[in-house]
């Protein structure tokens, strides 16, 4: 249907076509971006969790740190928090993980409103094209005096293919803004999830750890290598 279609022409003939080439370009640009980024920071959270749960159990919690600092994941920079601060208030270092995790939301999220915007954008700019179109045709059965098929051809046949164009744009933004979207909160709640584990680990080593010092000496203050560490 397309191979005998003048593309140059139908993009002399109606800005709005100018419009929707730009959008198409602008959706393929940040599409691409995004792929890309999500790509590098998928990294291997399961992996992450046993490393760091191991670590912790072992008492080693500058390598469980580097660990957590090394992965792209958001596990990562939201763990580090709680590994690199063992020895906070449960308060401070919840609010430490509700900081992390909006920080890498942010990340996650950049350029994502671009995709969306394209996706609501791009028909209602169709639209317009077809608006020009239909004035087009009219405008030359005007000046024809004439409503033949070949006066409003041009003019249908640009309302028409704008409002496709309008569509093949907006589709592709709609379908990958709302893959982008599950991903970000996929990944997110995996690392909530990952740093709560890890943070249930670091208090029953650190309960462990009491109780052992309290078992052997009843007169020795309440202390733990958490606290030593910090």
């Amino acid at each position: 249907m397309f191979e005998n279609f003048d593309w140059i022409q139908a993009m002399r003939n109606s800005p709005v076509m100018i419009v929707i080439l730009a959008c198409s370009v602008i959706t393929f640009g940040f599409a691409l971006e995004r792929l890309i980024y999500f790509w590098r920071r998928r990294g291997h959270p399961d992996q992450v969790l046993s490393g760091t749960l191991e670590r912790v159990r072992a008492g080693n919690l500058k390598e469980a740190a580097w660990l957590c600092a090394t992965t792209p994941h958001p596990v990562g920079a939201v763990a580090r928090q709680v590994v690199e601060n063992p020895g906070l208030n449960p308060d401070a270092v919840e609010e430490k993980i509700q900081i992390a995790l909006s920080d890498q939301k942010l990340q996650l999220e950049r350029h994502l409103g671009w995709l969306g915007t394209m996706g609501n954008t791009a028909p209602l700019i169709g639209l317009l094209g077809t608006v020009w179109g239909i004035m087009r045709a009219f405008h030359d059965m005007a000046n024809t005096g004439s409503a033949g098929p070949s006066v409003v051809a041009a003019g249908i046949a640009e309302a028409l293919f704008t409002t496709a164009a309008g569509l093949m744009v907006a589709v592709p933004a709609v379908m990958l803004y709302n893959h982008f979207v599950r991903r970000m909160q996929v990944m997110l709640t995996v690392a909530e999830n990952h740093t709560r584990s890890i943070r249930i680990a670091m208090d029953q080593v650190r309960a462990e750890s009491r109780a052992r010092s309290n078992a052997s000496d009843p007169s020795r203050p309440q202390t733990s290598m958490f606290v030593e560490a910090a």
